[in-house]
């Protein structure tokens, strides 16, 4: 039962007593005192844990991701784009929902219509994860009486209706014809500010991702051993401090170094190598694939490209590795989808093995 006194400082406390717990609060006010009084009752007889105190102003799912980027704020932990771009989605579908309301059929009903938005199987799952991360962190750091159970009963229930799973590897691999008439589209198109047509080559060359070839600048080229150093490289083990090296190529028909030096005539070879948002390169590379009908690129299918190459070029996984960032076979080969036709050309190498300078020059 609840008691509510005034006291002489002019507020109203209130007390609860109910099946073994007792909480207190004060309010300027006795309605908010006696609606706090009934919330907490109610919380109660529902087996439900309580709120504390200091987290009475947690009620929707908005505020419990205005919660946990404060708390990761505060630790030094930057949102990245990929779960900002997540948390937004949440805020924008489930922000007004109370986190009490948040039950198995709500998290089912927002799979179907992340589904139906046309969101595949691991997008669904990544979405339901970022759900199940806002719950156990409320409860796990600020004891918000809330659980995850309804998370995971909805999770499975994506799972067998098909919403929810692995993604299928992707096996696209970019023809000559279509890479040659991308380049010929951006390099004739005088309104294309982004040299989109240099930064496709560039892709191919070096198997980097388009984030990585937007963020290079020119301090990270080491002209003396033509290198070039990938800061904070994607690595799900490792988000800051993963910074890799990797050799500038001319083995997969284009020159990496040869593109770089193009670009410093453009930049005056300071800041940036490519100065270009990587969003609005990204638009650019889906607009041509669109009216060039070129069906289901993607920009960083250049990456696997680049990465096939490099295997058709004659180089082991290890040395490829090197290029790409990966740091087992089991990541690396869903990126590997070598031609037939390229085996050829392989034995014979093999068969009549270059001399070993010759075999450097040309690797490097």
């Amino acid at each position: 039962m609840a008691s509510i006194n005034k006291l002489a400082s002019g507020k109203w406390r209130v007390q609860v007593r109910c099946k073994g717990h007792y909480l207190s609060n004060s309010f300027s006010l006795r309605k908010d005192a006696e609606m706090w009084a009934r919330r907490i009752e109610r919380e109660i007889d529902l087996g439900q844990k309580p709120a504390p105190k200091h987290m009475d102003g947690i009620k929707t799912v908005s505020d419990l991701i205005d919660l946990h980027i404060a708390d990761m704020m505060e630790v030094g932990k930057e949102i990245g784009r990929s779960k900002g771009f997540s948390l937004d989605l949440l805020r924008a579908r489930l922000g007004k929902l109370n986190i009490a309301d948040l039950n198995r059929e709500q998290v089912i009903k927002f799979g179907k219509e992340r589904a139906e938005d046309g969101a595949g199987p691991v997008t669904v799952g990544i979405d339901i994860g970022y759900i199940r991360t806002l719950l156990v962190h409320g409860a796990a750091v600020h004891g918000l009486p809330y659980s995850a159970e309804p998370v995971e009963l909805g999770r499975v229930a994506l799972f067998r209706l098909g919403l929810v799973g692995k993604g299928n590897e992707r096996d696209r691999r970019p023809t000559d014809d279509e890479i040659e008439a991308l380049v010929r589209y951006f390099r004739g198109n005088n309104l294309q500010i982004i040299p989109v047509h240099k930064i496709i080559r560039f892709a191919i060359a070096t198997a980097m991702r388009l984030g990585e070839i937007c963020s290079a600048t020119w301090e990270d080229l080491n002209e003396r051993n033509n290198t070039l150093l990938l800061r904070d490289r994607k690595d799900p083990r490792h988000k800051k401090g993963n910074h890799m090296r990797i050799p500038l190529l001319s083995v997969s028909g284009y020159d990496a170094r040869a593109i770089i030096e193009e670009q410093r005539y453009d930049t005056g070879g300071e800041g940036r190598i490519f100065p270009y948002n990587g969003r609005s390169t990204g638009h650019a590379f889906r607009r041509a694939c669109r009216e060039l009908k070129i069906e289901d690129l993607h920009f960083h299918d250049l990456r696997h490209e680049g990465t096939s190459r490099l295997f058709e070029a004659g180089f082991t996984i290890e040395q490829v590795a090197m290029v790409t960032g990966h740091k087992d076979w089991k990541m690396l080969r869903r990126y590997t989808h070598l031609r037939p036709e390229q085996l050829h050309a392989i034995a014979l190498r093999l068969q009549h093995p270059l001399p070993a300078s010759e075999r450097y020059r040309a690797s490097a």
